[in-house]
């Protein structure tokens, strides 16, 4: 797939570099044609001096043939317009605005343009380190119904299966970390200590999802 990202900074450069590792093809747009150097010698793909919301630039970019448009730079207004601009007027599928403020970042959301709200995903980072007891949401979809969140599960469940941590706590096991590594559970698998659970939940549910996880599965029953 074809990429196109606008802004060259520490995030912008980080990711052209692993979507070209990963095989995908791509181009990046800065206005600053010195911030390519963070891209490295080996990056292969296309180096465009512009604005990003630009549509001359975007096509000199490959927009018109890309599947996919990040907007990182420094700038949120810039970063909305462009990646308003790649979604309506060349229809690229999948968009992405990174945006420094949370409530605003909120709005586009719900506007149907995917954000990343830089300040409110550190701040999560930092919360399940801090507090590593609690639920805090990985994800939120943007109604805030439903949550992914890793949840802390009592020793009580180990050595029973996933199935059964569903059926009694009324969740969906997204993932678990096990040993450093994401892996997707079967119905057989079978939890082992240390762990880490990932769920997908109603946000209205979590106090009553945390009880169950923390009861066991004889108290979670009742």
């Amino acid at each position: 797939m074809h990429v196109v990202i606008m802004g060259c900074g520490r995030v912008g450069s980080a990711l052209a570099q692993t979507l070209e590792q990963q095989g995908h093809t791509v181009a990046v747009i800065d206005q600053d044609p010195t911030a390519f150097r963070r891209l490295g010698s080996g990056f292969s793909g296309r180096r465009v001096t512009g604005v990003g919301f630009d549509q001359d630039t975007l096509r000199e970019a490959g927009i018109e043939e890309a599947g996919a448009f990040a907007a990182v730079s420094s700038g949120d207004n810039s970063n909305i317009i462009a990646a308003r601009v790649a979604r309506e007027m060349f229809g690229v599928e999948n968009v992405a605005a990174r945006i420094y403020d949370p409530r605003r970042a909120e709005v586009y959301q719900r506007l149907g343009i995917p954000t990343v709200a830089t300040v409110r995903w550190t701040a999560d980072q930092m919360l399940r380190r801090l507090l590593p007891s609690g639920a805090e949401p990985l994800w939120r979809d943007p109604t805030g119904g439903v949550q992914l969140a890793e949840v802390p599960a009592s020793e009580a469940w180990v050595g029973h299966r996933i199935s059964k941590l569903q059926e009694e706590t009324g969740v969906r096991v997204a993932f678990l970390t096990r040993l450093g590594e994401a892996m997707l559970p079967t119905s057989s698998t079978v939890l082992q200590e240390g762990d880490l659970v990932h769920v997908m939940m109603r946000a209205d549910e979590v106090e009553k999802v945390e009880a169950a996880f923390s009861a066991g599965p004889e108290e979670a029953a009742h």
